[in-house]
């Protein structure tokens, strides 16, 4: 689990223990898991969940169209889903039950992504605009086996003049 007290520790983590690489020896992926961290806590572009991807895409110098054409399609039950990953979300309802209580989380049009991967399924998210947090970068976990309905495809960023 990521401790938010520790950002530095934790960007080291999820980047291999690599952060002090210069940045185009990182892949796209780390580039934006880095991106991300750094402004946890903090309002990205005008809030938007859909910002947060925007810009992280464009400061590791993704391949993407601009829209929500965040990269190639990664199928989370067969592929490897990994941090710096793109989640969309389209009219999805989440429950995470406990023994005593229903939490239902629910997203019409929603941007996030992925910093950690705890195992198929099981995923640490970053996103802005929901929840308590309000329009600044927070973390939340996302566990697949927790989604009731909706649509939820994960997007592999991609650099077109680097093969990684």
């Amino acid at each position: 689990m990521l401790v938010a007290s520790l950002p530095f520790l934790a960007l080291t983590a999820l980047v291999g223990g690599r952060i002090d690489q210069e940045p185009e020896v990182l892949t796209v992926n780390e580039r934006v898991v880095a991106f991300v961290m750094a402004h946890e806590g903090k309002k990205v572009g005008r809030g938007e969940c859909w910002d947060l991807a925007a810009e992280a895409l464009n400061s590791a110098g993704a391949d993407w169209d601009g829209s929500y054409g965040f990269g190639a399609l990664v199928a989370w039950r067969e592929d490897e889903v990994l941090p710096g990953d793109i989640v969309q979300f389209e009219n999805v309802r989440v429950e995470h039950r406990t023994e005593n209580a229903i939490h239902t989380e629910r997203y019409t049009k929603h941007t996030a992504v992925v910093v950690a991967v705890h195992g198929r399924g099981e995923f640490t998210i970053a996103h802005q605009n929901v929840g308590d947090r309000g329009r600044k970068v927070g973390r939340s976990e996302l566990h697949m086996r927790d989604v009731r309905a909706g649509k939820i495809m994960f997007h592999r960023p991609g650099r077109a003049d680097v093969h990684e």
